[in-house]
Formats: C-alpha cells, structure tokens, sequence
C-alpha cells in the first residue's frame, strides 16, 4: 500500500513537471531550436586556435630520422606523434614510435629515404592505421614517392607539393625569387660553368676573382665551395661542372644569421633573427657547415633586425603569390664591411633551427610558430591579428636566450661505438665536468646556465664516420662571443659529451659488406 501510494504521487509530480517542461520550451524562441546547420564556428584569435588544438581528434605525425626538429610538439597538440627512424630517448618518450624491426633496405643516400623506408615498414603501418583515419603527416624533407606512400595510408602530407619545395629549394631559383620580392641578395652571377678561365671571364667585372660557388640543391656545408684561384677550382671543378646552373657570389666578410616564417592566409608570421654557429672545425668537419643558433634580445642591431623582418615579410609575400603557405627559413648574411644585409639562402621547411624558434619565451606566450603551419591545412577558419603578433615577436622584452649546437665526428676514421650518453638532462659541475642528471624529453626542463639538455643521436653499436651527427646540445645562455668565436663554456660542454663516448676502429672482416656502417653525406637535421 505504501509503495503503491508513493509510486501514484511520483506519477502526478512527473506530469506535472512534463506540462511545465512544455510550457518553457513554447516561450523559448523557435530560431534556437533549429538543428545544427555543420558550420564550423571561426576562431577567433591566439586563445581560441591554442584550445582548438589542445581538443584535437585528427591523428598527426612529425615522421623524421628524429624528433629533434618539432621537439615539444606533442604537448601543443592533442594526438600529436613522432614516428623516428633513430630511436633517441630508449623507449621513454611517450610521445616518439620507432620500429622495432630493422628491415633490409637499400643504402640510405637522404633523409627522404628514411621516411619512405618507414612509410613501408609494417610496425609503422599498423601503428598508423590503428590509430583512425584521415591522418595528417609533416616531414622535414620529402619527395614525389613519400607522398605516394602517405597517400596509399590515407595521410595528408601537410606541406605544398614536393614538386614546388624542390622548385624553391634550388638555391639559383631562391635568388630569381629575392629578385621578384625586391629582397637584395650577395652581388651574383647565374650560369653555366665549364672552365676556371670561363669563370674569371664571367666574373672578373662584376665579382672580382674572390669568388663563392654554391650548386643549386644540398646542405651548403657540402656544396658551397671558395674559390679565389686556379688550385682552388681544380679541387671542386668536378662538382661545378656537372650542374645545368651554379650561383656566382662576390665573396664578402660576413656572418651568417637565420629567421623563421610561415605564410598564412592572413600574412606572414615573423620570428625573431638569430643567429648561427657556422663551420667550428671543433664541431662540424665542413667548412660553412651549420652547426647550431643562438637567440638572444640584442644579437643583432635594430637597423638590422628591422631589414631583416622587412625582407622576410616582402619574401613570405612573394612565396604567397607563388602558391606556398606554412613554414620557412631564411639565412642571411650580414657584410661586416659596410652592414649591408643581404638573403643567403631559402629552406622552404621546418629546419634545424626550429627547435629554437619554437620554444623561446614569445612563442610560448602566443603559441609556437609550427602551429599557425598546421592550422593552415586543418580546413578550420579563423581570424589572425598578424601585425600584431609580429609586433609582440619584435619587441627585445618577448626574446629570451638560448642557444643549441650540433656535435658531429670530426676525424675521417671509420668507429664503431661501444658505449653512447643518454638523452636528457646534464650538469656541469664547478670544477667542469659533465654528469647525467635526470631523464626528460624536453629543453624547457633546463633551468640553470649550468645545466644542458642533449639529444643523443649516435648510438651504441652504431658508427662514428667523418660528418656523423654524435647530437644536440641545448641550453640557456650565449654560445658564441660578440665577435661570433665560441665560448669557452660551449667548448666544455662539447668536450664533455665527446668524452660520454667511448669506441673502436672499425674492422673489416670477410662479411664486410654487411657488416659495413651505413655512411650518409647528408643533413640529418
């Protein structure tokens, strides 16, 4: 009786809320009851693009030998994964996937058969698909079969066609493009080169007989060559002759800098120059090799920071109307002479000096600059105060310091590695010396001018050869002098790192061939 009682009064409070229900939903006007028409709402701004990412559902890979150039991605972006040939962190970056399973292949010859090598491999492909569909993919070089493989996975390449970056990246069509975007380059000549005496007659009236050559396509520590006489040319004639077209310099006494953009279709979004650590025989055995950045408020004079925004903004214009959008870098080249700044060089990609750009104080207060590259390819709208954001970004108080180098093997004998430092996070003791820490997967845990962040590279069981990438160095503070030597502090904690290595020479045996160490000519970075 009592539950039938209860159970009756329940039933007459229910009808009632329900006719009351009814009643508000009468009054509430008819427009807001409409069903969703699946327009994606605009966003609006710095705060609205940084939660449009943090609540992403779209799978995205940095598909890399590493993850060093787009280190820190995976906390911008919800879903974000690294897919890395080389496996840096010892299974404990939660973030990084490398295959297991080293598969036959045929001789790495760039980096783009490294990603085309992993593209193929079933751990890589099974991991992919396991994660969903209609997937997005950056990398830091690719060609025409990486977009075929990421094509047949369902993969987005989130960058303009191989076929245009290769266009752009040829060094003779970069200066074609500086012409038409009124940006000065190094006075030059374009031709074709047969013979020294064919290059003096080119040269002499515009150039001088103090000449730099640079090939159209590779990284300028293998293909710029000095040339100021007849010896000198027989060294690299071989090199220079076989091009279609070479680009001709006035050698001028200068140090080079570097800034990176992305084109977006609201403008182009400038970062702040910095500059580069450029052919220390300590640290690359290339001359005019890369081998790292710094950033820092006053590393450069207004006058020259204002040229260089100036002409990188007049560039990114230039690469719109081309077709580009999203991510490039610059190298320019400052004449200590007179101060004139002219462009040096076009990487129509994420670079090696990315790492830096994208973890300085003023893109962590706005967002980094990889991730207004990627919302140019996730077919959301928005809104984008760009003259603002590169008014921030000028400004010296929003520039904090930083600097990173890359320690490559320097000798020409041929090691096999038999004991590698781990990645993570090292301190330098009073007295100099160098210990492991803590493990971390990221820079930004570097607290103290004291302490460095290093991202192993070159592993145990691995070989050392002339040009090996050994790893990274990243840390707070100068690297370099103002008159762009190294600092003695740079030297110790390279040293130090060297030292974390141990290894033997290499023995040929009767099963050389397989046994042989994997020698690349090629930027890893």
């Amino acid at each position: 009786m009592i539950t039938k009682s209860k159970s009756k009064k329940k039933t007459t409070r229910t009808l009632a809320s329900t006719k009351k229900i009814n009643k508000v939903r009468k009054a509430i006007p008819k427009k807001t009851l409409k069903p969703s028409t699946g327009k994606v709402t605009e966003l609006n701004g710095i705060s609205d693009i940084r939660r449009f990412f943090y609540r992403n559902e779209t799978p995205i890979y940095f598909i890399s030998a590493t993850n060093f150039n787009l280190l820190g991605a995976d906390e911008w972006i919800k879903g974000f994964k690294f897919i890395c040939y080389i496996e840096c962190y010892d299974g404990q970056h939660p973030n990084v996937f490398s295959p297991k399973e080293e598969l036959p292949h045929e001789e790495f010859q760039s980096i783009e058969d490294i990603n085309n090598y992993l593209l193929e491999h079933k751990e890589v492909v099974d991991y992919i698909k396991s994660r969903g569909p209609k997937s997005k993919a950056l990398f830091l070089m690719f060609d025409g079969r990486t977009e075929k493989l990421a094509k047949q996975l369902g993969l987005e390449v989130c960058f303009p066609s191989a076929k245009m970056r290769n266009f752009m990246d040829n060094k003779v069509n970069t200066n074609r493009l500086a012409e038409k975007a009124g940006v000065p380059c190094v006075p030059y000549i374009l031709a074709k080169v047969k013979s020294y005496k064919q290059l003096t007659a080119l040269s002499k009236r515009k150039l001088g007989t103090d000449l730099v050559i640079q090939s159209p396509f590779g990284d300028s520590g293998h293909t710029t060559f000095f040339i100021s006489n007849e010896s000198e040319w027989e060294k690299y004639a071989a090199e220079i002759v076989k091009e279609k077209e070479v680009k001709i310099m006035k050698r001028i006494n200068c140090k080079g800098s570097a800034i990176e953009a992305c084109v977006t279709q609201h403008g182009t979004v400038v970062a702040p120059l910095m500059t580069e650590l450029v052919g220390f025989k300590e640290l690359t055995p290339y001359k005019g090799g890369w081998c790292g950045n710094e950033i820092y408020a006053d590393a450069f004079t207004p006058a020259i920071r204002a040229k260089a925004w100036k002409y990188t903004q007049l560039f990114g214009n230039q690469l719109r109307k081309e077709g580009y959008k999203g991510y490039f870098e610059l190298d320019f080249l400052i004449d200590q002479d007179n101060q004139q700044l002219y462009l040096g060089e076009l990487n129509p990609r994420i670079t090696g000096a990315s790492s830096i750009t994208n973890h300085a104080v003023f893109a962590l207060s706005d967002m980094p600059l990889f991730l207004f590259h990627v919302l140019e390819w996730m077919n959301q709208p928005y809104k984008l105060n760009v003259n603002a954001i590169n008014k921030r970004w000028f400004n010296p108080d929003n520039i904090d310091s930083w600097g990173q180098m890359v320690i490559k093997f320097t000798e020409k004998e041929v090691r096999l590695i038999t004991k590698a430092p781990q990645s993570g996070i090292y301190i330098m003791k009073e007295n100099g010396n160098i210990q492991f820490d803590r493990i971390d997967t990221h820079r930004r845990a570097v607290e103290k001018e004291n302490e460095a962040f290093f991202l192993r590279i070159s592993r145990k069981n691995d070989y050392f050869y002339e040009g090996a990438d050994m790893g990274i160095l990243v840390m707070r503070g100068r690297l370099m002098t103002d008159d762009f030597k190294l600092e003695q502090r740079a030297l110790d904690w390279m040293n130090g790192i060297r030292k974390m290595y141990k290894s033997e020479p290499y023995v040929a045996t009767k099963n050389a061939m397989v046994e042989a160490p994997e020698i690349g000519g090629f930027k890893m970075l």
